[in-house]
């Protein structure tokens, strides 16, 4: 059980830290802990928000970070339940590192550099099955025009995965999945996109998906090459214009003990343990 309203709830919480990270780490602290434990239904979204003095959009996205983590699970009808069996992890990325604007930049630039090669090598080597299950994701993914209240601004995180197993290379896959927990979750749509433009922004995005799934159906790995980086590069330039519009810097320097950290744990994770082909 949570405690209760007139308790403190998150003590000595790192200043930098967004309130929906603050509610998340309370609350996996609280189901790690024992006190929410597997089967448990969590509070209500209304009563969350009570209990930790937030707003809505803070408890969604904590709850969405959790949910990410494999810590909550959520059943039609019923709600949100503490998941029965607890994920394993390797290790874990400081958060403190990925909550600015810098630096989901910088992982965003990160993601271009493996992308557009895992796009060329799909379109080299994807099946037709392959070919089929990416246009019938984007499609998907494309015909929703969501709220932008409500989805985040990697909406579209899916259909890059897809593409990236369908390259023939597991550590594309693989490093792009480890990524999904951390980058995703990070910002709404309506943080760049306003409801009056949603219909032409989702319109620019399909755009930018069908050339990308085009050139993979065509096995035009130069094509799909272009095409990602495209598609990424205008992601980085959305983000850069708002980070430049709250008077932000838009990266971070090589030197960045945060970058080095983040680089290094990314390669530990997605490069092969050499003792284990010995």
């Amino acid at each position: 059980m949570l405690r209760k309203k007139n308790e403190v709830l998150i003590p000595n919480m790192a200043r930098r830290k967004t309130l929906s990270t603050q509610v998340a780490e309370d609350l996996a602290q609280k189901i790690t802990g024992g006190l929410l434990t597997p089967g448990d239904k969590l509070p209500t979204e209304a009563d969350l928000c009570d209990r930790y003095e937030v707003s809505r959009t803070v408890v969604r996205e904590a709850v969405a970070r959790l949910r990410s983590d494999g810590l909550l699970i959520s059943e039609q009808g019923r709600g949100m339940f503490v998941a029965e069996k607890m994920p394993s992890q390797k290790f874990e990325i400081d958060e403190d590192a990925l909550e600015a604007l810098p630096e989901t930049i910088s992982l965003l630039e990160l993601r271009l550099s493996v992308e557009v090669e895992a796009a060329a090598l799909c379109a080299k080597r994807r099946s037709q099955e392959d070919a089929d299950r990416i246009r019938k994701e984007m499609e998907r993914v494309d015909s929703q025009h969501s709220d932008p209240d409500t989805v985040e601004i990697h909406y579209d995180f899916a259909f890059h995965l897809i593409i990236a197993k369908a390259s023939g290379n597991p550590f594309f896959y693989s490093f792009l999945s480890f990524l999904q927990k951390i980058i995703v979750p990070r910002y709404r749509l309506s943080t760049l996109v306003s409801q009056q433009l949603k219909d032409s922004y989702y319109e620019r995005i399909h755009d930018e998906h069908e050339a990308i799934v085009v050139a993979i159906e065509e096995q035009n790995p130069v094509a799909a090459r272009e095409a990602m980086r495209s598609h990424l590069k205008n992601s980085l330039a959305r983000l850069r214009a708002l980070s430049s519009a709250a008077g932000i810097s838009d990266g971070i320097q090589v030197e960045d003990p945060h970058a080095q950290k983040l680089l290094q744990d990314i390669l530990s994770e997605c490069l092969p343990d050499p003792a284990a082909g010995a």
